[in-house]
C-alpha cells in the first residue's frame, strides 16, 4: 500500500506540500499540485480519511440532497459533481428526499458532523434555509445566500422564439403541478409572443396542471385549441410521457406537433429526438466545487445560469 512518503518522492515535493494539496489548501504552486495529483493517481494512493479529519477538523465529505424525481437530470448532476469533487480528494454523501420535511431531516442528519458542506438540488417547494454551508441548486423560491438558479424565463422565451422561427405559431405549454417556476415560464412565453406580435391564447396554457396527461387531453378535445402545432413541456421526463399520448391521438411528432422540452433533451430508442433547453451541468459542477474548495469562502450569492438551445443534429449555443 502506498504512503504519503511514496507520493512525496514521486512528485518531488515535501510531505507538507502533499498534505496541503490533498486537503485542498491554497498557496500551492499549480505545477506542484499537478505533480502531486499525478503521483496520487499513479500510485493509487488513498489517504487515511479518519486521520485527515482529526487533524484538519474537516470530514472531506460534501452532502448532496436530491429533491427531484427526474432521474436523468439527477444522474447528470451526480456524475459531474463526483468527478470534480474527486479531483480535490473530497467525497460525496448522497440522500434522496421528495418532501420538505424529508429534505430538512436529511439536512439535519448531514449537518451533524457527517459533511462540511451540503448541496440541495431541485426542490420544488420553499425551504427557507439560511445556512452558510448550504448551496441550493435549481430550487424553487431560493432565498438562500448561496444558490444557483436556472433562468426559466429565458428558457421559455428562447423556446418560443425557436418554435415560431419554425413556423409554429400556435404554441401550447403544460407545466404539471409541482414542477415549479410556472410564473417564470409564463413570463418568458408572453415575452416571446409579444415580440413576435402574436396573441396570447389562455386556452393553450396549462400551469400547475394536476396531470400532464389530463391537460393534453383537454388540449386535444377542445375545439378552440385543435390547431395547436407546438407544445412546451417542463422537461424530458414529461416529454417521454407526452409523445406516446400524442401518437395515440394520431398526432405525429414533430410533423403535426413539435414538442419542446424546457429542461433537457430526450434521446431514447423509439422516441423522436426533440429540441430542448439544456443546462451546462459540467460548468455548474465546476463552479460549485471551486467555491467549496476555496479556503476564504466569500458568499457564492444568488447566481443565475442560462441554458443552451439544443436542436436535433445541431447544437446552437445561446449566450449565457
Amino acid at each position: 500500500m502506498s504512503t504519503i512518503n511514496d507520493v512525496s518522492r514521486l512528485a518531488g515535493v515535501s510531505k507538507a506540500t502533499v498534505s496541503r494539496v490533498l486537503s485542498g489548501s491554497r498557496g500551492v504552486k499549480e505545477a506542484s499540485r499537478l505533480a502531486v495529483l499525478k503521483a496520487v493517481d499513479e500510485l493509487n494512493y488513498r489517504p487515511n480519511v479518519i486521520a485527515q479529519s482529526l487533524l484538519s477538523q474537516s470530514t472531506g465529505c460534501i452532502g448532496v440532497i436530491c429533491a427531484q424525481e427526474n432521474i436523468n437530470q439527477t444522474t447528470g448532476y451526480l456524475y459531474a459533481l463526483e468527478k470534480h469533487l474527486s479531483q480535490h480528494q473530497k467525497h460525496l454523501l448522497l440522500r434522496f428526499a421528495n418532501t420538505k420535511s424529508a429534505v430538512l431531516n436529511a439536512l439535519e442528519e448531514l449537518n451533524c458532523g457527517l459533511c462540511d458542506d451540503i448541496l440541495i438540488i431541485g426542490a420544488r417547494f420553499a425551504l427557507d434555509i439560511d445556512q452558510e454551508n448550504v448551496i441550493l441548486v435549481d430550487c424553487m423560491d431560493a432565498e438562500n445566500v448561496n444558490s444557483i438558479q436556472f433562468d426559466h424565463t429565458f428558457a421559455a422565451e428562447t423556446a418560443c422564439n425557436y418554435l415560431i422561427s419554425q413556423g409554429r405559431r400556435q404554441i401550447a405549454v403544460i407545466q404539471p403541478k409541482g414542477s415549479g417556476f410556472a410564473e417564470h415560464v409564463l413570463l418568458g412565453y408572453k415575452h416571446a409572443l409579444e415580440k413576435n406580435f402574436l396573441p396570447f391564447n389562455r386556452n393553450l396554457v396549462f400551469l400547475e396542471a394536476a396531470s400532464s396527461s389530463v391537460a393534453l387531453q383537454e388540449l386535444l378535445n377542445n375545439a378552440a385549441t385543435l390547431n395547436f402545432n407546438a407544445l412546451m413541456v417542463a422537461d424530458e421526463h414529461e416529454a417521454q410521457h407526452i409523445i406516446p399520448q400524442l401518437q395515440a391521438f394520431n398526432k405525429s411528432v414533430p410533423e403535426d406537433i413539435m414538442v419542446f422540452s424546457l429542461g433537457g433533451s430526450l434521446q431514447l430508442p423509439g422516441v423522436p429526438v426533440i429540441p430542448a433547453i439544456e443546462y451546462p451541468i459540467e460548468a455548474m459542477a465546476a463552479r460549485i466545487v471551486n467555491w467549496l474548495t476555496e479556503q476564504t469562502q466569500d458568499m457564492l450569492g444568488t447566481q443565475l445560469m442560462r441554458g443552451d438551445l439544443f436542436i436535433p443534429d445541431v447544437r446552437r449555443k445561446v449566450n449565457r
